[in-house]
C-alpha cells in the first residue's frame, strides 16, 4: 500500500472519529435545559454508602437546613449528623455549612455533586450497615422456646407418634390442592382408557374441512374408521394436512389408508378433530411436543 493511500485512509479515519465524537457529545450540557427556572438537578454521594443518588431535583430557594431534611429520607443520616460539601468535576468547591442560607447562595448548578459526610460515630450506615444485608442479624428461635409453643408442626407430629408409634409423616401430594390428602394412584403400567368407539367419530366424514389439535393444524378429512395396523385399535380419523405438520404419509404397515405426501398426514382420535369452515391458512411448521393421540 502506498504512503499516500495510507495517509488518506488515516485522515478519513480521524475525520470519522471526530464526527462520531461530535455526534455523541452534541447534547452534553443540554440535558437539564428543560428544567423549570430556579430548579437544579444534582447528584449526591455519601461517605458511608456505595450508592450514588442521581439527579435529585431541588429549588434554589431551598435552605441548606431543608436540603438536609430531604437528604435524610434518601440516605438515612439525620440532618444534625450531616456535613455537606459541594463538588464540581470531582473537586471540592464549597462547604454548605450555613443551614439558614439558600442553595442559590452557593451557586449550585445542575450536574454538580453534593457529598454527604456522616459525622455520627455510631451511625447505622457505617461499615455497610444500611447496604450489606449479610450484617443483618436474623431472628432464630431456640428449641426450648419452640417446644413451649402450642399448635406447632412439631407438637402435632409428636402427638401422632404418641398415638401410633409406627406413624410416619405423610408425603406431600403434588397432584391435588391438599398436600396431605392421600393420592390414589393407578396400578403400575395401567394406562388411561381412551374412548375409541364409533361414537367418537360421529359427524366426521371424508372430504370435510377440519382443524386438528394440538396446534390448530388445518386440513381435510381423508379417512374415518378402524385401522388394524394402529396400536390401540378403535376408530381413527385420517387427516390430510395443508402443510407438512403431520407424522404420516397415509400408509400404515404397508397398507395405504389414504394418499398424501410424507408428513402431510396423520391419524387422530375423534376428540382431537373439529370439522367445519376451516379454510387454508399459513401454519407453524414446528413439531408439537404433545401429540399423544396422533399416529
Amino acid at each position: 500500500m502506498s504512503a499516500g493511500l495510507t495517509e488518506a485512509i488515516g485522515s478519513m479515519g480521524a475525520e470519522m472519529r471526530a464526527d462520531i465524537r461530535n455526534y455523541v457529545t452534541a447534547g452534553d450540557g443540554q440535558q437539564w435545559s428543560q428544567l423549570p427556572q430556579g430548579t437544579v438537578a444534582i447528584h449526591c454521594t455519601h461517605s458511608n454508602l456505595m450508592k450514588k443518588m442521581i439527579e435529585l431535583k431541588f429549588d434554589l430557594h431551598t435552605t441548606i437546613g431543608e436540603l438536609k431534611t430531604r437528604l435524610h429520607m434518601h440516605c438515612g443520616t439525620p440532618a444534625c449528623s450531616q456535613q455537606l460539601v459541594l463538588r464540581d468535576g470531582g473537586q471540592d468547591i464549597a462547604s454548605l455549612d450555613n443551614d439558614s442560607r439558600m442553595m442559590g447562595f452557593y451557586g449550585i448548578e445542575s450536574g454538580m455533586t453534593i457529598h454527604i459526610i456522616d459525622t455520627d460515630p455510631f451511625s447505622m450506615s457505617r461499615g455497610g450497615g444500611l447496604e450489606d444485608v449479610s450484617l443483618i442479624q436474623k431472628y432464630k428461635m431456640d428449641d426450648d422456646t419452640y417446644e413451649a409453643r402450642k399448635g406447632t408442626v412439631r407438637q402435632w407430629i409428636k402427638e401422632q407418634k404418641e398415638a401410633d408409634p409406627n406413624w410416619k409423616p405423610p408425603k406431600q401430594n403434588n397432584f391435588s390442592g391438599n398436600p396431605w390428602q392421600k393420592q390414589e394412584r393407578p396400578p403400575a403400567g395401567a394406562a388411561e382408557e381412551v374412548p375409541t368407539g364409533p361414537e367418537t367419530v360421529e359427524g366426521i366424514e371424508v372430504g370435510m374441512r377440519c382443524e386438528a389439535m394440538p396446534g390448530a393444524r388445518r386440513g381435510e378429512v381423508a379417512f374415518v374408521g378402524e385401522v388394524a395396523g394402529l396400536a390401540g385399535g378403535g376408530h381413527w380419523v385420517g387427516v390430510k394436512f395443508d402443510e407438512p405438520v403431520g407424522k404420516s404419509n397415509g400408509v400404515v404397515k404397508g397398507e395405504t389408508i389414504f394418499e398424501c405426501m410424507e408428513r402431510y398426514g396423520g391419524f387422530l382420535r375423534g376428540k382431537n378433530v373439529n370439522v367445519g369452515d376451516f379454510p387454508e391458512q399459513e401454519l407453524d411448521l414446528e413439531d408439537s411436543e404433545d401429540e399423544e393421540d396422533e399416529l
